[in-house]
């Protein structure tokens, strides 16, 4: 019996490099940092593992049953980025303009920022949930690329979970208006995110009706 039938390497290292790239660990630093960057630490990390979480579950709820939760509710993956884009873009105004710090009850922002945006769209966006679908079209049902796709799944939110639980790192050498300056960036990367998002949405409808 072969190895691939067991685990299939080929597909673990194109679906860990194409996940890695689309959800971009690093890149969700800055993000994370101008939304609970003047949190205390054990908020920080907390945060980091709800976000997480969320994003684990949502990727692997659409790598389970994607297609038939998404042929169900008769959704396209162009509607997906362009929920997804409006939805980023409204919390990169909210960046932008300085509104993400208001003073809302910390419990209540803290589980908004877990799950929006953090968690999803912007760790688990249309982006990853289109690339883990076509990832399980992929595995036809092999046992190996299955386990091999789980495991992808796995190490990439281990890696953005690293690069979240350590951000304090950054927090120490660019100080409160480094997160201020990380803020407006951040918020000018979502809407650039987002714009892009909408973008691809409205290409996709065309395409479709075409």
């Amino acid at each position: 019996m072969a190895v691939s039938d067991f685990f299939d390497a080929k597909l673990f290292m194109s679906a860990t490099i194409t996940l890695v790239v689309i959800m971009d660990p690093p890149g969700t630093v800055p993000v994370f940092l101008s939304l609970v960057g003047r949190k205390p630490m054990a908020t920080r990390v907390k945060a980091a593992r709800q976000a997480v979480l969320v994003s684990l579950l949502v990727i692997s709820l659409f790598a389970v049953a994607g297609q038939a939760i998404l042929a169900y509710l008769g959704i396209g993956i162009p509607a997906l980025q362009g929920a997804g884009g409006l939805l980023l873009l409204l919390i990169a105004l909210q960046l932008l303009t300085g509104k993400a710090g208001s003073n809302e009850p910390e419990a209540t922002e803290d589980v908004n920022v877990a799950l929006v945006p953090l968690g999803t769209p912007l760790l688990a966006g249309p982006g990853a949930i289109a690339a883990t679908i076509v990832f399980v079209r992929q595995a036809d049902g092999h046992v190996g690329a299955y386990i091999a796709l789980a495991l992808a799944i796995v190490t990439v939110h281990f890696v953005l979970y690293t690069c979240m639980r350590f951000s304090g790192v950054v927090i120490r050498l660019i100080k409160e208006s480094g997160i201020t300056l990380l803020a407006k960036i951040a918020g000018l990367l979502l809407a650039a995110i987002a714009v892009e998002l909408v973008a691809n949405s409205v290409q996709g409808f065309i395409a479709g009706a075409g």
